[in-house]
């Protein structure tokens, strides 16, 4: 057994009551009261023998309190050492004692006592090795701002592109959003036409990108309306600002004053609008254009009505002709993004189910991303119309089921050595377990001689069988793949490899390899050579968790569990195929209620800032999901309140527990009615960042419109359409993000790529109608590409509008300025516009990754915080008649599949970082995705801890209170000092201050409560737990390494966190004496 050292410091710290974990003062008596009985006074010495909590007191040990021990407990042959301990041995074996305590403690008790260690050493070069193993695939690349490698990624991007174009879908949707666009500008080539759609006929085809035809069935319908809505409302406001700009005579002469009231007071209300609800993203837009155009196009003291036409006609009938393009070219009915999204789960799945092989980072990381895929594929499914043979219903069960089998996926140890076994030697096998599990467990001690007998007889009975298994569920799950693409009526295009006929067939052979399997486990447990002592074999319990473990409560873990999961989403996608469903139209189904907080694929993608617009948006969904957990009421039961003799809580005492549960709801409820609570709400809201976009909209469109309303400068901003500078803030300016100066520069150039191209294409034929169509087809379609389809739809757009409007002001305006004049005025129109929305969202409020980055980080480890708060209270130190039930499973799956999307989108932030420009030095991502990478895997041992204490409970429950009270302590300083380092670490990140250099120690708090279990189940009978069974024991134990495993796991994850986040924020140094 390793060195343990000791504790350079203990000290206490108060407890907050709000867990019955951290509260023994709630469920044990006084220590007086604990020395009645001579049980109860034997227990309490051996506490005080072993430096246990007492009244303040100072105790001299003969040895630390994390390693003494007394004689009766060896005596037992008890454990004295088990997987767990060895492993917090190796956590704490590299700390060195720095002060000698000589055997004094300060203990207190009702207090958490913290052991600090001195700081964990660092080998920074091979920590940041580490940490590279960690990054997101697209950090491992090259940067995007190196010179030396800018050319050749754009080639290479490029060459992706076509490639996609040609051969994928996205080339008929490319064709689509052309068409729309194209057939428009024909139609403002044409000189009748032009001349009957007004001055400003450039409208039209602006109409058709805004709201362009490569989308679904659904969307486009759903665009039209909201776009044709958005441009009536702006059109109307901006009708009565004339009429009342022109009223009468004092407010015709200071109309301009009138026009800049009403645009601030609208302009205000829709960018609201556009941050607060953003499914009317399409019709606010649409409303900003048309209020510009009105108040702003053509300025002058008396009111020219007409052009409230000259927009309103053509805008319509933009969005007719995108309209019936949708419905007629290639129509896209709604299905096929979410069979894609099926697609591409069940394939990740079937890469999962290649078994074995090792853990691959990068695998898991898939599984989560379509974990998080599913349900937004649904959520778009059901947001708008569609035309499929999916019922929404039954797509909602199909993703709940598909997620069930990707959670199961990911509890599966896929590095296992069951199908080895019988070709390795007993060296082999031996080497394949880590040395620090080579222990004892109830005293026992394998050798090699013991230990491969029983792994050679495990493979040979379940060996067979699990591959039996694990082959049916690849094969169910390639059927059912093909199932849902002819189900989506996508054969055509995606070509599966099996037959949707197939499915029921290979439904039968899941079955009856399930049944096998379960007929090798019951045959393997009978087995005379099978011993009793296998569960106390590390290498076997490890060969258990991968398979099964039978009782008569069915725990299933977790191959055995992940088949259950592919069967019934096999069954299910069996019943769909049966029932032989007929195309349908079918309306939105999604609550009317979120659909308002909830947009569809493609205006996502239009809108840019992707991937902070959905960090954003899953953080506060999950910040909500925490705060109402959070806030939930607790009432401690006192432990005199139970029936010691039967376990059962008494009633009186329940009914009184949730009368107080139940009244604190309505006391919020009460106290947000009060009218003071609700002036609070809007005054908080408008700190928000929808009211600061608000100001910084109002702010910048307010000063650039200024010139149309003053005598000296509205000459020149009639002529030159100057009024585009307003739009182009409206369309580039974003509510969250700012923009990088790589998204400044290629904005701009774009600008004046759409500006000479559009003088080029009039002065190249003179005019010529044919050589103007050419040019735009040349210039459009990759530039509607960029807008619709690539990562820059904001830089595509701004590149379309360049030339449209400059190509058709040339054509419309021949007998006025020449064509560079044109060229020029416009662009830089554009050019400044672009420049004052990038410079202000720098400057006021400004969106900067690596600072959300640190933040998410930090709001995250409050998350886990409560999860394992949560975990802890909820599923292992629950009082008896307060198990968790079904309800509170599902509650913590769907909590859980929250937070890997909420991983997942830190991830996408982290990527964010690498286009951001740091003067002072290059941001080091290696820290922080290490430190993700930490956090990760402390959720993902929490949520083995979770399962396995279904099938596990802790012992020396409430049927031994006396025994309890020894550990209740002890649980307590495990569980504060994780929580109390998280919430430290937490602190710090948010803060971006430095961590202490001395952190309380979760291995030495979890050394302490492992040995101190020992040694009270040392003076306690065998028992077998709550399994009753013959068996029980047996399988109790295989849980119960998982479980105690999973938990040092956690500290060992905690240890990473500090470790990296003192590259982030610093270490805290002490100050000098006497400075």
């Amino acid at each position: 057994m390793g060195h343990s050292p000791r504790p350079t410091f203990r000290g206490g710290f108060a407890n907050t009551g709000d867990d019955p974990c951290l509260n023994p003062s709630s469920s044990i008596p006084s220590a007086s009261a604990r020395s009645n009985t001579p049980l109860e006074k034997n227990i309490h010495e051996k506490r005080l023998s072993t430096a246990s909590v007492h009244f303040g007191s100072y105790l001299k040990t003969t040895a630390d309190a994390s390693t003494s021990r007394p004689s009766s407990a060896r005596g037992r042959g008890r454990p004295s050492q088990n997987p767990s301990r060895e492993q917090l041995e190796h956590l704490l074996s590299e700390t060195e004692d720095e002060l000698e305590t000589f055997g004094i403690n300060e203990m207190r008790d009702g207090f958490f006592d913290a052991t600090f260690y001195r700081p964990l050493p660092r080998n920074h070069q091979q920590m940041m090795r580490r940490a590279s193993e960690t990054l997101p695939l697209a950090l491992q690349s090259h940067h995007p701002l190196s010179f030396k490698y800018f050319i050749p990624q754009q080639w290479s991007e490029l060459r992706d592109s076509v490639q996609q174009v040609a051969t994928t879908r996205s080339g008929l949707n490319l064709l689509k959003s052309f068409l729309g666009f194209f057939v428009g500008y024909i139609v403002c080539l044409i000189t009748a036409s032009r001349q009957w759609l007004g001055p400003h006929s450039y409208i039209l085809p602006l109409s058709a990108l805004v709201n362009h035809a490569g989308r679904p069935i659904g969307s486009q319908i759903d665009g039209a309306i909201l776009t044709i809505v958005g441009a009536a409302a702006g059109l109307g406001w901006g009708s009565l600002a004339l009429y009342v700009s022109t009223s009468t005579t004092t407010a015709q002469k200071g109309y301009g004053g009138v026009l800049a009231a009403f645009l601030v007071v609208f302009t205000a209300t829709v960018a609201l609008l556009r941050c607060t609800f953003i499914r009317l993203y399409q019709a606010v837009v649409s409303a900003g254009i048309a209020i510009c155009h009105v108040c702003l196009a053509d300025t002058s003291e008396t009111v020219g009505w007409r052009k409230v036409f000259n927009y309103g006609i053509p805008w319509v009938l933009g969005q007719a002709i995108c309209l019936l393009i949708s419905f007629v070219v290639f129509p896209t009915a709604g299905a096929r993004a979410l069979t894609l999204s099926f697609h591409g789960a069940l394939g990740t799945i079937a890469q999962g189910l290649v078994l074995p092989r090792t853990d691959e980072l990068s695998l898991r990381r898939d599984l989560s991303w379509h974990f998080v895929r599913l349900s937004t594929a649904i959520r778009d499914f059901t947001i708008e119309i569609s035309v499929s043979r999916f019922a929404p219903e039954d797509v909602r069960s199909l993703r709940n089921l598909a997620q069930s089998v990707i959670r199961a996926l990911l509890s599966v140890k896929p590095d296992t050595q069951l199908f080895d076994l019988p070709s390795r030697t007993s060296g082999q096998a031996s080497a394949s377990v880590n040395e620090t599990q080579q222990v004892r467990v109830d005293g026992y001690r394998p050798s090699k001689e013991d230990t491969q007998p029983v792994l050679n007889l495990i493979g040979r009975r379940l060996a067979s069988p699990t591959r039996g298994l694990i082959d049916a569920m690849a094969a169910c799950t390639a059927s059912c793949d093909a199932a849902i693409i002819d189900l989506g009526g996508q054969r055509r295009h995606l070509r599966p490899r099996y037959d949707s006929q197939e499915l029921s067939q290979a439904l039968q052979v899941l079955s009856a390899s399930i049944a096998s399997f379960e007929a090798a486990d019951a045959a393997l447990i009978a087995d005379p050579a099978f011993p009793q002592k296998a569960s106390t074999i590390p290498e076997a319990v490890a060969l258990f968790l991968f398979v099964t473990v039978t009782l008569t409560t069915s725990p299933k873990h977790p191959v055995r569990q992940a088949a259950d999961k592919v069967q019934a989403f096999s069954e299910k996608v069996l019943h769909i195929q049966q029932g032989r469903p007929s195309w349908a139209f079918r309306l939105p189904s999604y609550p009317l209620y979120k659909q308002f907080s909830r947009i569809n694929a493609q205006v996502r993608h239009d809108r840019g800032g992707l991937t902070a617009n959905v960090y954003f948006r899953t953080k506060a969904q999950l910040d909500r999901t925490m705060e109402d957990l959070q806030s939930r009421p607790f009432v401690p039961t006192s432990r005199s309140n139970i029936r010691s003799s039967e376990g059962v809580p008494d009633p009186t005492t329940t009914a009184k527990r949730q009368e107080a549960a139940a009244a604190e709801p309505r006391l919020r409820q009460s106290d947000q009615e009060k009218f003071r609570y609700k002036v609070w709400v809007v005054l908080h809201r408008m700190q928000g960042f929808e009211s600061r976009f608000a100001l910084k909209i109002v702010l910048v469109t307010t000063l650039l419109s200024v010139p149309a309303w003053l005598e000296q400068s509205r000459d020149w901003w009639n002529a030159y359409d100057s009024w585009w500078t307003v739009v182009a803030v409206w369309l580039m300016t974003h509510p969250r993000v700012s923009g990088t100066f790589q998204d400044l520069a290629v904005r701009l150039f774009c600008v004046a790529l759409g500006a000479v191209w559009g003088g080029l294409a009039y002065a190249a034929g003179n005019g010529n109608l044919y050589v103007m169509a050419i040019f735009a087809a040349i210039f459009m379609i990759p530039m509607i590409h960029r807008y619709t389809q690539s990562l820059h739809p904001r830089s595509g757009i701004i590149g379309c509008i360049s030339f449209t409007v400059v190509s058709l002001s040339t054509i419309a305006e021949q007998d006025g300025p020449s064509t560079i004049t044109i060229a020029w005025t416009r662009g830089l129109a554009f050019a400044v516009a672009i420049t004052a929305s990038v410079l202000t969202n720098w400057v006021m409020w400004p969106f900067v990754a690596r600072h959300e980055l640190r933040k998410s980080l930090s709001a995250m480890m409050f998350h886990l915080a409560i999860l394992y708060r949560g975990v802890v209270s909820k599923y292992i130190y629950y009082v008896d008649g307060q198990e968790p039930s079904a309800q509170d499973i599902e509650r913590s799956e769907m909590l859980e599949g929250r937070v890997r999307e909420g991983f997942v989108r830190i991830r996408q932030l982290l990527e964010l970082t690498r286009h951001e420009i740091r003067l002072r030095a290059p941001f080091n991502p290696l820290p922080y995705s290490a430190l993700i990478e930490a956090c990760e895997r402390f959720f993902e041992h929490l949520v083995e801890v979770r399962q396995s204490s279904l099938y596990f409970q802790a012992s020396l429950r409430a049927s031994n209170a006396m025994a309890n009270d020894g550990l209740i302590s002890y649980r307590r300083d495990a569980v504060a000092v994780v929580l109390m380092n998280l919430y430290i670490l937490a602190s710090a990140l948010r803060a971006n201050k430095p961590i202490p250099q001395y952190m309380p120690s979760a291995a030495a708090a979890r050394k302490r409560l492992i040995v101190r279990m020992e040694e009270v189940e040392a003076t306690q009978p065998q028992e077998s737990g709550n399994l009753g069974q013959k068996d029980g024991r047996r399988w109790a134990d295989v849980y119960r390494f998982a479980f105690s495993m999973a938990l040092t796991d956690i500290v060992e994850q905690l240890q990473q966190m500090q470790k990296y986040i003192r590259d982030v924020t610093g270490e805290a140094e002490f100050a000098a004496v006497g400075s």
